[in-house]
């Protein structure tokens, strides 16, 4: 009955390794600002984002100037400008400001239930684009608004369901991890031959491990595969990769433990029956 037992909540332990991750990840990653600006802070690098705020700001402000008869001109220059613009420490300082906002604006969306989407208001972008061209004495840099623009990188269906899911694992994030620890050390403590145990264990944190890694590439899968025509897939990708990093390392780190400990304990077991 103890070897069963200690089956029992091993294989409790493989199954409980992805869900801690996620319920850890919601609580204390994506549920937290600092963390989650700091996810989505090289995301100023990546050319793919790049291109589509400058595209929608570009687009939003196309024909905002009046030019007169030199419209395409200053169209083309304020594009041009944009382009400069995404590789300064300004554009990375405005957009971890709009992601901060963004942050907030999706904490309400799963709090109060509004907005269907993930959206990033780019008007510190065009804030700081707007300054760099009057100093540089553009002209007509002044005349640009600063309008508030909602830049959509991800969209979601069923908000009801993605709420209680979020408040879910958030709740589980304290105490999931810490159970799944608890139940690795009683199956090892309860066991009849405790290094075959250990061994066993270990196996099962890498399986959940894998588990881990399997669940996040078929949820991006299919998060990708869902995004409606409009939106860039290679930007959200880099979005959702960003996002899901923490999961992505925590996988790797629990994999190389569980092995570890599995290679430790048969180790230890070879040596023991040496003479």
């Amino acid at each position: 009955m103890r070897t069963i037992l200690s089956a029992v909540l091993i294989a409790l332990v493989a199954l409980l390794v992805p869900a801690s991750a996620v319920a850890y990840w919601a609580d204390h990653e994506l549920g937290n600002a600092d963390r989650y600006t700091a996810a989505m802070s090289p995301l100023a690098g990546n050319p793919d984002v790049q291109q589509v705020v400058v595209t929608q700001v570009t687009r939003a402000l196309a024909g905002q100037i009046d030019a007169g008869p030199f419209q395409i001109g200053v169209d083309a220059l304020l594009g041009e400008a944009l382009n400069s613009f995404a590789d300064t420490p300004a554009y990375r300082t405005a957009w971890d400001a709009a992601n901060r906002a963004a942050h907030a604006a999706f904490l309400d969306a799963l709090t109060t239930g509004d907005g269907d989407a993930v959206t990033i208001d780019v008007a510190p972008v065009i804030a700081q684009v707007k300054g760099e061209l009057v100093a540089d004495g553009v002209p007509f840099a002044d005349l640009i608004p600063v309008t508030h623009l909602s830049v959509k990188v991800m969209e979601y269906d069923n908000l009801g369901a993605l709420r209680e899911g979020f408040r879910m694992l958030q709740i589980a994030g304290v105490w999931l991890p810490v159970l799944t620890v608890v139940l690795a050390a009683a199956a090892i403590a309860i066991a009849v031959h405790r290094r075959r145990a250990v061994m066993a264990t270990g196996l099962g944190l890498a399986v959940g491990a894998v588990l881990l890694w399997l669940a996040v590439e078929v949820c991006r899968r299919l998060t990708l595969d869902d995004l409606p025509a409009d939106i860039d897939r290679p930007a959200a990708g880099a979005v959702y990769d960003a996002l899901t990093a923490f999961l992505r390392t925590t996988a790797w780190v629990v994999l190389v433990i569980g092995l570890a400990a599995a290679l430790v304990a048969w180790v230890m077991g070879r040596l023991r029956r040496t003479p």
